[in-house]
């Protein structure tokens, strides 16, 4: 039996976090050894049910 109910990934958390922050996060990068980098990846995802 799994003791952790609908598990999200960092991505998803971090994704979520920055929406209500209202920013973009499949816009916002940062630059590091000449390419640019997502703070969520390339799999995060907006998590709408935990938002009210």
């Amino acid at each position: 039996m799994d003791g952790i109910r609908d598990r999200v990934h960092v991505h998803d958390l971090q994704a979520t976090i920055l929406n209500q922050l209202g920013f973009n996060h499949e816009k916002l990068t940062h630059h590091f050894q000449g390419r640019d980098f997502r703070l969520t990846d390339v799999a995060g995802k907006v998590i709408r049910d935990i938002i009210v």
